[in-house]
């Protein structure tokens, strides 16, 4: 399937588990098809893009391992993802990828995911995690930077900090979510 093609079948992803499933399932079956997604999915201002990165997470969510070639190009332009649609997929990729490094299952996760591509997805949580976004996102970036603080000492001060600033202004779930990791770390 052509970049184009590939773009042009896009339009018929939508919300419905089944849709995205289905083209997740067609990516997955057809590797070649994950650096033209990605093409689509970076594409950062088109009304596209999201629905390359809701196919892109659920293919991530099936089978995490097929990333791994692409672990450059999603680091180093995940932080580019601004439509709201589209930051929460990358943002639950970050997490998938954190998980899957600190899992107890020895996945090639663990030693594909470098500490290039780790500080990238850091830095992308923690502007998720400043910035005016939408929930969900952060929900993940905290996740992926609690469990990134197990490496990186420096991570869990700030991200309590934020919390801590951020916890009377932000929804139930975000204090939800919150409070489950600060006593997570405080532990």
């Amino acid at each position: 399937m052509t970049l184009d093609a590939l773009y042009k079948e896009l339009n018929y992803v939508n919300h419905s588990r089944e849709k995205r499933l289905y083209y997740a399932n067609l990516v997955i079956e057809n590797p070649d098809l994950i650096p033209k997604l990605l093409d689509i999915l970076f594409r950062v201002d088109d009304k596209i893009s999201p629905r390359a990165a809701w196919v892109f997470e659920f293919m991530c969510g099936k089978n995490l391992e097929a990333i791994i070639p692409y672990l450059d190009v999603f680091t180093q332009n995940l932080h580019r993802v601004h439509l709201d649609s589209a930051e929460r997929p990358v943002a639950k990729i970050c997490e998938y990828l954190a998980k899957a490094y600190y899992g107890k299952e020895n996945t090639k996760i663990k030693t594909a995911l470098l500490p290039k591509h780790q500080e990238k997805i850091i830095e992308a949580c923690f502007d998720w995690m400043i910035n005016d976004v939408k929930v969900a996102p952060k929900a993940y970036s905290m996740n992926a930077l609690y469990l990134f603080g197990q490496d990186y000492d420096w991570i869990y001060p700030e991200l309590i900090l934020i919390l801590e600033r951020d916890f009377q202004t932000q929804s139930a779930a975000f204090k939800a979510r919150a409070r489950h990791i600060l006593k997570k770390i405080k532990k």
